[in-house]
Order: structure tokens, then sequence, then C-alpha cells
């Protein structure tokens, strides 16, 4: 398929709308009206939802080429015959498999012809070259790579403003089905025609199967490396559970109003606690020179796996001061995978996370952005102060706690 050039996204939300009508139709009159509401919304949500897409370019495979020889013209319009090799790109990747044949809006004129391996969640592309020369090689793969993929950016944004409405979308359309439903049996008992009532059982939601999370593991090559490290499976997950935690807390001003930091903290910690194997969460635990509020820690050994901060925003130089703090007392060389967690009482939510992604760059450790994983959740590259070579990804997650 040619990478996002099939469905509009102007008419995607329509066509994706449709599918969800057909599976709660697929039910059948007597299932909707029996089963429990929440619980088969929440299945629809967690089914349904687009997840934005995020090539893993870590994960990059080159197979062995596939030697052919065609004919080809040189400037003059003389024919000849060339050797040509033909490689198979493959990256994992992750996010809604779908959004592939969408074309955003707005998007760039480029696409490329890709393969998607739904179950395995993997995309590959193929270039030809006719030398067996590595500059060519990497020139011919990047001009592929940006032709099919360069529209991932304008995709996940539509995503990302849909994603706002998203749940109580499915909530209307839910309830609009099944009032239909409830309207056809009012009609039927006006009429004095007699409702199946045979099956009196009460349906259950179907459950959607979790994603397996990658566990950390040591290193089989002893001579090299014995330290466990976190894959960036899992610290994709680690993020994504605290996002999600935190954007449900801010629905729930019972869960932060009147809770301190480390009230806060307890929050995320009670989520991470038992979520991974062979890992045990922390908070306010000895590292280096401090207590970090969270540690997720390596079960056998006690190495670290990820730390995070939590701090309450009290502007921009307190926040600058707060990476300060992660890094000059909490960090070791070993630590590379942080977050830090900002809770904004603020009633003008957005003209924070405007001067977080202005300010950050300031922060002598500061090395780049490397991109967004939700509206309040920005990714960067910072190094050790002791260390410049050293590379820490660090995850910025603010959450909009206003109720006093």
């Amino acid at each position: 398929m040619q990478s996002f050039s099939t469905t509009s996204w102007l008419n995607f939300p329509r066509l994706y709308t449709q599918s969800i009508i057909k599976e709660i139709n697929s039910k059948g009159k007597e299932h909707i009206l029996k089963v429990d509401e929440n619980e088969y919304v929440n299945y629809l949500i967690e089914k349904y939802r687009l997840e934005p897409l995020k090539i893993l370019h870590e994960t990059e495979e080159i197979s062995n080429p596939v030697k052919s020889q065609e004919m080809q013209r040189d400037r003059f319009g003389r024919e000849f015959m060339s050797n040509s090799w033909t490689f198979k790109i493959t990256y994992r990747f992750e996010g809604s498999a779908v959004l592939f044949s969408v074309i955003p809006n707005p998007n760039v004129h480029s696409n490329y012809d890709i393969q998607i391996d739904k179950q395995n969640n993997l995309v590959s592309f193929y270039i030809k070259i006719f030398r067996q020369d590595a500059s060519e090689f990497q020139k011919v793969k990047s001009s592929c790579y940006t032709n099919a993929f360069d529209n991932i950016k304008y995709v996940n944004d539509n995503v990302t403003q849909s994603n706002v409405t998203f749940e109580d979308n499915i909530r209307t359309l839910f309830s609009r089905e099944k009032n239909k439903y409830k309207e056809e049996n009012d009609f039927f008992a006006a009429i004095n025609v007699k409702v199946n009532e045979n099956t009196q059982s009460i349906f259950s939601a179907p459950t959607i199967k979790k994603k397996i999370i990658k566990q950390p593991s040591v290193s089989k090559n002893k001579e090299f490396n014995s330290v466990p490290s976190m894959s960036q499976e899992m610290y994709d997950d680690v993020l994504k559970v605290i996002y999600d935690s935190g954007k449900s807390m801010e629905k729930k001003p019972a869960l932060y109003i009147g809770k301190d930091e480390e009230g806060l903290r307890d929050q995320f910690l009670f989520v991470l606690e038992t979520r991974y194997e062979g890992t045990t969460a922390t908070g306010e635990t000895f590292n280096r020179g401090g207590r970090a509020d969270i540690i997720l820690k390596y079960a056998d050994d006690g190495t670290n796996l990820f730390i995070a901060e939590c701090k309450f925003w009290y502007g921009s130089s307190e926040f600058l001061k707060a990476i300060s703090q992660l890094f000059d007392r909490y960090l070791t060389w070993r630590d590379s995978k942080v977050a830090i967690m900002i809770f904004v009482q603020n009633k003008d939510f957005s003209n924070v996370l405007k001067t977080i992604k202005s300010d950050i760059s300031n922060h002598d450790y500061h090395l780049k952005y490397i991109g967004e994983k939700g509206e309040s959740s920005f990714s960067y590259e910072f190094h050790l102060p002791q260390d410049n070579d050293k590379k820490v990804e660090v995850e910025i997650m603010i959450f909009h706690f206003d109720k006093k």
C-alpha cells in the first residue's frame, strides 16, 4: 500500500464511527439492552481509541540484498545492463496501524509503498541501489524513509485533536444506539407486541487483551555487560501508565484535592507497584545524594531502571531547579530513563505548557527536543552534568490539578 494515501482524514472519522456502530449493532438488541453499559463503553473506548504512530528507529533491520540485473539508460539514451541490489528495511512501530492509510489534514505530498504486519507491529519498505556504495545506500534509504513516513507528524496531530472528545463521543454513540432499541421495545409494548424475554442473563463486555510488556533482563554475555536495563518498550509503557493515570486524576478532583507532592506521588506509585514482573517500585528512596520520589528497580539486585520526580508548578525558575536537583543529586552514570511530573494548579494551563516548552532549552544539561507523547507529555534528551557524552531520556509530564 502507498503510505498515507488511501482515506482522507476529512472522511476517516465518519467511516471509523460506522465501524463502531456496526460492532454495536452486531451484538443485537437483547445484548445491548442487558450488557453493563459502563463496561461495554469502556471496552469500545479501549478497542477503538486511536494511538499516535511512532517508528522505533532503534529496531531497524536490513535484509540481505536480492541481486539482479536490469536495463538502464545513460544520459544519452543508450541502453545497458546494470546490476542492482534490493534491500528490505523493517521497523517496529507503535500506535494504530490503520493510520498508515489515512491522508492527514494538512499533509505533505509524499508517500511510498510500504508493507504493514499488524500482528507484530512491523512496517517495511524496499529500496534499490545500483552501486555497492554505502553513501548511496544511506542516501536512498533516507529519501525513501522520508517519503514513507513524513506524514506521521500530521496524522498524529489529527489523532491528538480527535482524542480530546473521543470518550464522550463513544458514550453518546452507544447511548444513541441503545435508545433506538428502547424506543422499539416501547413501541412494541404500546401495540401489544410481546417482546421475547426467554433469556434473562446479563451480558458481560468483552475484554481487551493487554499488550505484553517486555520485562527488564540481564545480558547473557556477562563478559561485556551484566547490568539489567529497561527496554524502550517498557519505558514507553511506564510513561503511558503514568500519563494516563494523571489524566484520569484530572477528572476526579477527590483524588488530588488537599494532597501534597507525597500524596500525589503515592497515587502513581500504586499503579506501578504491581504492573511489572521482576521489579519493585518505591517512593522516597535514597539514590546517590538524595531521596527520589519514584524509583523502579530490578528486583534481583536493586539496579535502577527508572526514576521520577514529582513537583508542583511554581514558575519557570523553580521548574529548571527541579531538573537540576534530579540530575545533580539523584542520577548516577547508569540512570538513563527518567521523568519529571509537574502538578499545575494555575487556571491558565495552556500558558504553563508554552512556558515549559520554550524555557526548558535554557537548562545547561538540555541537548534536544525529541517529540510529544501527548498534549502535555514532552520528550527530551539531556546529558549528565559530570559526563557530556552520557545521554539521558527525560519525559516532562504536566497535569492540571486546579481544584482547591
